[in-house]
């Protein structure tokens, strides 16, 4: 298989006047791309950086930070993108732990990446200077591939919850496996535009960017995601397809200028990083009509888990078993990989190793391996369970699972049923500690802005009975609030809402109560 480098080469020779990148008023094709990443190569050398030196890069989606990664995957170097909201702390984590020689941020991160001790004596550069390297060097030699196929391409640090973050390091080959699958799930044609807004410190952001190259279609940046500039790329750049997480499309779809934008130039929609409630899933077919709409189901670790490419035809599936994938659902617990749960039974989600996009092991964490590596098989952490069709359907996480009066209830079933009431703009379920039950299933909702009364915890509670949730899946309590809380790339962050980190409607002083 192609190294990344090579990949890049022969998007270039296929494609030479495709217009690539699309940042602002810079409109570049991969052979103008092209230059500039050779300037950058140059530069990474004259750096001294080798094949296999880590460099943390600190960046937003611009194109200088896409123009990097693609000057790394050339010279052979291994990037580690990571947060731009990174403080100095967290910098110099990754920096130490990746042992890194190279910190490459920009200005929004530079007061951060000054006051990073490990940062001193390293290499480093401001990436807003990338576009002024072909004027101060000239016309560069073009940049020829240094890496091989089974050389590490990136390295992506998974969010840390309760520990740091863990490394995850990945080969060129199954990077480039993992794109090639996304543009077969994805259906994408040649020349295809998307919106580059899912960070490129973020699997699903850099997935969009290497699938883009081997079809030569474009990718649009978005350095940041600002729901009204997105609406107006969609319409202005013509995008033709969207990969977002479940919060994104949310945004745009209650955004007041959504009604006004034409974004008939969509025709594929695909969604990741997070399960889709059906109320949002009836909406955005309703808003897009898709051609296609595909719920990808994977990780950092494992790129793609399984797909459903059509996610309204049967809400909450997240499909099959992917090109590159074997899964199995085994019993909550299990010590072995052959104790498989059985047909319906809620237990947790495994994926085989020897699949082309898997990663090998963690970085440097040998304890995080024992726990998810076993006998050839990525215990995943996420809870779920096959019907009788062979779909699978994701529950949540193992450790967000409401044990409550002896039942196991999950979270994702509840959020669904609650996000088809109108009056309900986002939900998020937990369990909090309960001396009867041990835990309370409790709903964090965030109320539409109506003209009329909103709606209250009786209204809800009524809407879950009618909807025909069990009984005991009903929530106890109910908490209005002004936001609900999510992680950088729009995942809910369920923790922040047991550890009370939230802010209560103004009328809200203590948590409503439905009736038993």
């Amino acid at each position: 298989m192609f190294d990344l480098g090579t990949s890049f080469l022969a998007s270039v020779e296929r494609d030479p006047t495709a217009e690539a990148i699309v940042d602002g008023a810079l409109r570049l094709t991969y052979a103008e791309w092209y230059r500039h990443v050779s300037a950058l190569v140059a530069r990474l050398d004259e750096a001294g950086l080798k094949p296999g030196d880590r460099l943390v890069s600190v960046l937003q989606n611009r194109w200088e930070a896409a123009t990097l990664h693609w000057a790394c995957q050339l010279a052979g170097v291994v990037i580690v993108p990571v947060n731009w909201r990174s403080k100095p702390d967290e910098i110099d984590f990754f920096l130490d732990n990746a042992e890194a020689r190279a910190l490459v941020f920009e200005p929004v991160s530079a007061e951060a990446a000054a006051q990073a001790t490990r940062a001193a004596g390293l290499w480093r550069l401001d990436a807003a200077g990338i576009g002024g390297l072909l004027a101060a060097d000239g016309e560069p030699k073009p940049a020829t591939p240094s890496a091989a196929a089974d050389a590490f391409s990136l390295m992506l640090y998974t969010s840390g919850t309760t520990a740091k973050p863990k490394g995850v390091p990945r080969r060129h080959l199954a990077e480039r496996a993992g794109a090639l699958a996304h543009v077969a799930q994805n259906a994408y044609l040649r020349g295809e535009r998307t919106l580059g807004v899912m960070p490129l410190y973020h699997t699903m952001g850099v997935r969009s960017l290497l699938a883009m190259s081997l079809i030569g279609g474009t990718f649009t940046c978005l350095p940041r995601f600002d729901a009204e500039k997105a609406l107006t790329l969609i319409a202005a750049e013509r995008v033709t397809c969207l990969y977002l997480v479940p919060t994104l499309y949310h945004d745009l779809l209650h955004h007041p200028a959504f009604a006004a934008t034409d974004c008939s130039s969509v025709r594929r929609l695909g969604f990741a990083g997070a399960s889709m409630t059906d109320g949002l899933l009836k909406a955005l077919k309703a808003a897009f009509e898709p051609e296609l709409f595909v719920n990808h189901y994977g990780s950092s670790e494992i790129y793609t888990f399984t797909i459903e490419q059509d996610a309204p035809r049967k809400p909450g599936s997240a499909g099959r078993a992917a090109l590159n994938q074997r899964i199995r659902v085994v019993r909550l617990g299990a010590g072995s990989v052959d104790e498989v749960a059985a047909t319906g039974e809620e237990g947790e989600i495994i994926a085989t190793l020897a699949g082309d996009e898997a990663f090998e092991g963690y970085w440097k964490r040998p304890e995080a391996d024992a726990k998810a590596l076993r006998d050839g098989w990525y215990f995943t952490g996420d809870s779920g369970y096959l019907d009788a069709e062979g779909d699978l359907f994701v529950t949540g996480r193992v450790d967000d699972m409401i044990i409550t009066g002896g039942e196991n209830v999950s979270p994702v079933e509840i959020e669904s049923c609650l996000s088809l009431h109108p009056g309900v703009l986002e939900v998020a379920v937990v369990g909090l500690p309960d001396e009867r039950w041990g835990r309370i299933v409790t709903a964090f909702v965030k109320r539409c802005c109506r003209d009329e009364a909103p709606v209250d915890a009786g209204v809800l509670d009524h809407h879950c009975r009618d909807s025909g949730l069990a009984n005991f899946k009903r929530p106890r309590r109910y908490v209005f609030v002004e936001e609900i809380p999510k992680s950088p790339v729009g995942k809910l962050l369920r923790r922040l809402l047991v550890a009370g980190e939230y802010r209560p409607e103004p009328a809200e002083a203590e948590p409503t109560h439905p009736s038993e």
